[in-house]
Order: C-alpha cells, then structure tokens, then sequence
C-alpha cells in the first residue's frame, strides 16, 4: 500500500499484541474510523490471509476496552507455576474458576460446617453456600467498579478450600496439633497447588493463588478483585450468619442497637445493600477497594455484635469441644497408622511429602459427617452382630 508520494505506507505494529494499542497508526485509525482496536486487527488478518481472532483473544481485547484502569487483565497475568497452552475459548482467570468449580475440595464444602455445627436444618448455610454468596457479593461490585469479574469469581470460589470441617473450631483444633499451626487460607492455597488432582495440583494462576492466601483480615492483596474478596468475604458472613442466628433464635432484630441501625439498615437486607453500595462509592476511579470511615466502623460494631452473641455463643457452640477433641483424637491415631488413611493421601507419602502434614490435610479435607464416620469406626465399639 503507498500514499500520494509513492512511498510504502508504514504497517501498524501488531507483530507484538501487547504493543498494539500504542502505535500511533492504530491510534489515529480508531480516532477516524470509530472502530475498536479488536476489529482493525480482524480486518487485517482477513487480509492477510483469513486468519481471525479467538475467541480467547476477544475476550482479552473486550477486557482492554471495558475494564476499569486498575483492573488485572487476563492477558497480563503472571501466568502459572507450570507451562500450558492457552485454551482458545476461555481466558485463564475462566479457566482456573472452572477447575476450582470441577474440584473434589469444592464439592466437600456442602458438608462442612459454616457456623451451626452440623446443622441439621434445610436453610442454614453450610462452607459451600457461604462460597457461593461471597462470589455473588464479590462478583456484584467487581462488575459495578470495571474489575475483572472472572479473576474476582476464581478467588471467591477458591478461598475456602481448605477450610476444615466444623468451621473454626476444627480450625483451631489442628492448629493446636499440628506442629507450625494451621491456618485455612495456606491451606487453600496447598489444595489447589497440591492435593487436587491426585498430587498435581490446579496449577493456577499466580493472581487467583495471591487473592486466596490474602482473603484473611491481615491479608493484602495484589490485585483489587483480591481486595473486593478479602471485604466481601466478611460481609457475607456478618450478613448470613446473623440470618442464620435469627432463625436458630439465639438473637433477634432487636437485639442489634440503634447506633448500628441507623448506620447499615433495620434489616438483613437493608444492611447488605447499605455495605455493598458503599464500597462501590468509596472505590470507584480509585486504585483501593475500601469503606467509607463510617460504614467501616459500623460493620465493626457489628461484627463484635456478632462474636459477642453468635460465634461465642454457649448455645450454639456447645458441641464445639466434642467436635475439637474428636479431630484431635483422628489426627493423633492417624500419625500412628498413615497407612489407613485414603490411597490419595498414602501415594502423597509415596511421593515424598512429609507425613505429618499429608495427615493434617487428610483431616482437614474431611466434611463433618465423614469424620464423625471415620472416629465412630475407630474408637466406638460395635455391637456383636451374631444373636
């Protein structure tokens, strides 16, 4: 192609896709035409030759134009401990939700206490629901501050995979015994780097990896879709577990003090959509996911509300000792006899991991009905079967 001089007109630099936005050609060529930078390039290809752009890479290049200044891009992650070919459909924050979504530790949460320990009743939350509701929170203010969604999903999803059964009190339990302590939010991390997939891990993104060891209080994400998990995961659980707590009847409306009320709402759902818009408000156009000074207190005041009346409560935490020194028990007798432990874990032995930690995951991995099982098989003694 030349111009009025005669002279070879310069091609738009697109040998390099991470180049492509600056060059000045594609610049003044989007400026004239209206066109975005994903179909100049369709153009080209097609002339060059028929070739057109995955849908992987429209999905990249959706994302270049739409998402907010501060969000992470698919196509500038830091990638995954192991090599793989790029899937051409999905991005790899896609990928790495959909693998979390697939895996055995996703699916063990719905038999793993949230607050009520083993709770028999159809409508309180179990480890899985409280998951799927910190991903609907997390997902609802990603989408509202241009962050990227899927990368926001994959951490929400994957942040408690390692929980233990019997919510926090199991998690005290082998952070008693388990030499160097325990903290969910490591194992998490050690389940989809390790445990799944018979050893070898869901080898996932270094981002999602990051937004699940820093989903705790203390953490710092390195993205902002880590920080909106790392909020929402606490106000989903202030919110679900005072629903939860209403209908046990261990607390009532009535029981929240005005000074709380009239800051976050009357309601479970006013208070919900008080923290959620503030947020969005507080964060939009900046570069920090974060409250406002006095929404942030009022959700403090009612968080200590919440472990005042609920999370210490004699009533609903009553067979938290029994459940603490039954996975005691199974963690000592385990140290003992590791080759009674599931074939997964035996080859994880086999394979050079340490086994005082391979029993620590095998007892951490369980849900609360398979380690009432599993100590009733061991130390409670059978009927004779013969009459």
């Amino acid at each position: 192609m030349k111009n009025k001089k005669g002279n070879r007109k310069r091609a738009p630099n697109i040998g390099n896709r991470g180049t492509v936005e600056t060059d000045p050609i594609v610049q003044s060529t989007v400026k004239r035409t209206g066109f975005t930078v994903r179909k100049l390039l369709q153009a080209y290809y097609r002339e060059r030759g028929g070739l057109r752009l995955n849908l992987r890479e429209s999905f990249e290049e959706r994302e270049f134009q739409e998402l907010g200044p501060y969000a992470a891009h698919s196509r500038n992650s830091r990638g995954r401990d192991r090599y793989e070919p790029e899937c051409d459909i999905r991005t790899v924050y896609q990928r790495d939700r959909d693998r979390i979504l697939h895996s055995k530790a996703f699916r063990r949460m719905k038999d793993k206490t949230q607050v009520f320990l083993a709770a028999q009743g159809d409508h309180y939350r179990t480890r899985l629901t409280h998951t799927l509701e910190v991903s609907q929170i997390a997902r609802t203010i990603a989408r509202a501050l241009n962050l990227n969604e899927d990368l926001t999903e994959a951490i929400a999803l994957g942040h408690d995979l390692g929980h233990t059964p019997f919510g926090h009190s199991g998690e005290a339990a082998l952070n008693a015994v388990h030499p160097g302590g325990f903290r969910h939010a490591e194992q998490s991390v050690r389940v989809v780097e390790v445990l799944e997939k018979e050893g070898q891990g869901l080898n996932l993104t270094w981002e999602v990896r990051d937004g699940i060891l820093n989903h705790r209080t203390a953490g710092k994400p390195s993205t902002l879709e880590g920080q909106v998990v790392r909020l929402c995961d606490k106000i989903a659980y202030i919110h679900h577990d005072m629903d939860d707590a209403i209908r046990a009847g261990i607390l009532s409306e009535d029981d929240i003090p005005i000074t709380i009320r009239v800051v976050l709402g009357d309601t479970c759902r006013e208070r919900l959509n008080t923290l959620i818009h503030d947020i969005v408000e507080q964060s939009r156009g900046t570069e920090y996911v974060r409250q406002s000074a006095e929404i942030a207190e009022g959700m403090r005041m009612l968080r200590e509300l919440m472990f005042a009346n609920v999370y210490r409560n004699p009533e609903a935490k009553k067979e938290e000792e029994k459940a603490k020194k039954m996975l005691i028990s199974l963690y000592t007798y385990y140290q003992e006899h590791p080759e009674q432990m599931s074939r997964e874990y035996r080859n994880l032995i086999g394979c050079g991991e340490d086994k005082t930690q391979v029993v620590c995951d095998y007892i951490a991995g369980m849900t609360d009905q398979y380690s009432m099982h599993k100590y009733e098989e061991l130390f409670v003694p059978k009927a004779w079967a013969v009459y």
